[in-house]
């Protein structure tokens, strides 16, 4: 090879290797919570609005402190489904602050429900003891925590519409055998051990059957106290 063919062939190896550190970087990928938080819309679906007919719940709109004290109970324990546990364990508290307040901030339209799985006498069932509760067995409406329109009540208190009946069946099984925790004193996990399993069917059949408001993000703030002392409820 002639001097000058090794000169330009050391200039093109130059070229390449001044070339290679841009290559292997790859095209820039934003940096911002929207797509940190992508990982959660593959089960939560896109933007955390999950279909009524998934097992998984819509976690759009719902109140920041409902949404963090989730992501705190999955990593220290006292909920148990390893996929969540293993995205969180080793989070700190003020990034978990920032998922929650990302997902507590889109206000997104609902998907339709589906269509009832429930007879009418268990539908009626349902909607008294949303409603109006029962006080003889210490039984509050869910509408006293929940909102009249059970969409929530800002910090912590999350809306029951919208979500899948499997997963509020699911919900209150998790409550009943201590598979689901929250801060005490644990409030739902009392109510579901006063509920029969009769009831808990036809809860889940109704709210799972309404029509979601057009907006759905809580816009009431929980009224102290509450009917039933609540570990969680207004933090």
């Amino acid at each position: 090879m002639s001097r000058r063919a090794e000169r330009l062939a050391a200039a093109a190896l130059l070229a390449l290797a001044a070339l290679a550190p841009a290559r292997a970087a790859g095209p820039a990928v934003e940096d911002s919570i929207a797509q940190r938080v992508q990982a959660c819309t593959v089960c939560h679906g896109r933007e955390g609005r999950a279909t009524p007919d998934g097992y998984f719940p819509r976690i759009a709109g719902k109140p920041a402190g409902y949404l963090y004290n989730q992501l705190v109970n999955f990593r220290d324990g006292r909920r148990r489904y390893a996929p969540m546990t293993y995205l969180v364990e080793h989070l700190s508290d003020a990034y978990l602050h920032e998922i929650a307040g990302h997902f507590a901030t889109l206000d997104l339209p609902y998907a339709p429900p589906l269509p009832a799985q429930a007879p009418a006498a268990a539908l009626a069932q349902g909607e008294r003891l949303v409603r109006e509760g029962d006080a003889a067995r210490e039984l509050p409406a869910c509408t006293r925590c929940h909102g009249e329109r059970m969409t929530g009540a800002e910090p912590a208190i999350p809306g029951l519409l919208g979500l899948p009946r499997d997963y509020l069946l699911a919900q209150f099984g998790a409550w009943r055998n201590g598979q689901r925790r929250a801060a005490a004193p644990d409030c739902m996990a009392t109510i579901a051990q006063r509920l029969r399993p009769d009831e808990i069917t036809a809860l889940a059949g109704w709210l799972a059957a309404q029509q979601p408001p057009a907006a759905g993000a809580p816009k009431v703030r929980a009224q102290a106290p509450l009917p039933i002392d609540c570990g969680s409820g207004l933090r």
